[in-house]
């Protein structure tokens, strides 16, 4: 046999061989898809006789910010097909235009979407802006402590994201994106990557993106240490883009002859979600899921290990019940409720210091003796190591 087929052979057989791992990859994907179909066939339905949960996306773009060619319809199908009740879009600030008032504002097939604006300030901070503002171009010129009191002053919430770069920590915004999905992503190796997405992503494109789910200790971190002295929002985003993929042979009209797109909307809107609170005796609209988010009534559902709908997290002294992002006062005890619609290891932190855990519970009572922030993760071991639940804190004062 000649010296180059031997060659050939041999670099065949690494390669087949190098396939190994990625095959047993996939059938741990496969597993967890099993789970998690199992766990939302078999939930825990928790109904709450004051509060309506709302889910929903936020942070999410489309080709008017110019960072995708996805369009509004892509959009409004994403949503509609995971029955999302809301979308906050945060589109780039333009020159020339307001995004904040061409984008989606209003409800479309059933979905609220709520028009809002990414952008960075002078200082190198990046904020979300909801609603948006036709002046947020400019305002980036401003630095950030001027950029905040001036938009918070028109009642919009300004909320970080991507903490791994922002700077001005002692400025008062109104909250932190603790995890997101677009950053997370491109963290992977991209040689892990692309032999998942050959053997693993056709069949589970959810869950090959869910395996290099970490939890986000640097942000959580960061933003219990701010918690511990002031009320602040904790949430997810998805940075949504819907830009990532190959086509051949396209026109500028959108005609493709091979057109094949990894983070869909249909895809990421199923995977990581904010749960926002709002009293029964309100309407779901724009104001009242602005307020949710500010409040921090709200928590992160990572549903795509199984749907979080029906988490709560309260608090209650005797005299009163609140519920995460609201204050209670010690007086001579609170009881903290988790309740949870699968069975999960309960963790309590308080001020970013872990002081309670119980597993095989989906509901436990913690008394809370100390004033501070605190918070609950709920995590399904046998799914993922990640959190399942992140709650916003109850503020024991």
């Amino acid at each position: 046999m000649k010296i180059w087929k031997k060659i050939l052979l041999i670099l065949l057989g690494v390669f087949l061989l190098a396939q190994i791992p990625f095959i047993y990859r996939r059938f741990q994907i496969s597993n967890r898809a099993e789970k998690t179909n199992s766990l939302n066939a078999n939930r825990t339905n928790f109904s709450n006789p004051n509060f309506n949960e709302y889910k929903g996306i936020i942070h999410a773009h489309t080709n008017l910010g110019g960072h995708s060619t996805a369009t509004f319809d892509e959009l409004i199908d994403g949503a509609s097909k995971n029955n999302l009740d809301f979308v906050v879009m945060t589109e780039h600030t333009a020159e020339n235009f307001d995004s904040s008032a061409k984008t989606l504002n209003g409800v479309y097939k059933n979905t609220l979407f709520v028009g809002g604006n990414e952008v960075d300030t002078i200082s190198g901070d990046r904020f979300l802006l909801v609603s948006g503002s036709a002046e947020a171009f400019q305002d980036a010129n401003l630095e950030t402590p001027k950029f905040l009191e001036k938009y918070q002053a028109q009642s919009k919430i300004a909320l970080v994201t991507y903490p791994e770069k922002f700077k001005t920590w002692n400025s008062n915004f109104d909250g932190i994106e603790v995890f997101s999905l677009h950053a997370n992503a491109k963290k992977n190796i991209p040689y892990y990557a692309l032999f998942d997405l050959i053997w693993s992503f056709p069949s589970y494109p959810e869950q090959t993106f869910a395996q290099f789910f970490k939890r986000a200790d640097e942000n959580l971190k960061k933003f219990d240490e701010i918690a511990g002295q002031r009320k602040i929002t904790l949430f997810a985003g998805t940075d949504a883009h819907s830009n990532i993929g190959f086509h051949l042979f396209g026109d500028d009209a959108g005609n493709k002859l091979i057109n094949f797109k990894i983070d869909r909307y249909e895809t990421i809107f199923g995977m990581v979600r904010a749960h926002v609170l709002i009293a029964k005796d309100k309407q779901l609209n724009q104001q009242t899921v602005i307020d949710a988010i500010k409040r921090g009534n709200l928590f992160v559902g990572f549903d795509v290990f199984s749907d979080t709908t029906g988490f709560f997290f309260s608090a209650e002294n005797g005299a009163e019940t609140k519920i995460q992002g609201d204050e209670i006062a010690l007086a001579n005890g609170v009881k903290l409720k988790i309740s949870a619609p699968q069975i999960a290891r309960l963790v309590i932190f308080k001020n970013g210091e872990k002081i309670f855990e119980e597993s095989g519970k989906n509901e436990t009572i913690f008394e809370a003796k100390e004033k501070g922030a605190y918070r609950t993760e709920v995590y399904l071991d046998d799914v993922h190591e990640s959190p399942w639940i992140m709650s916003n804190p109850i503020y024991v004062r």
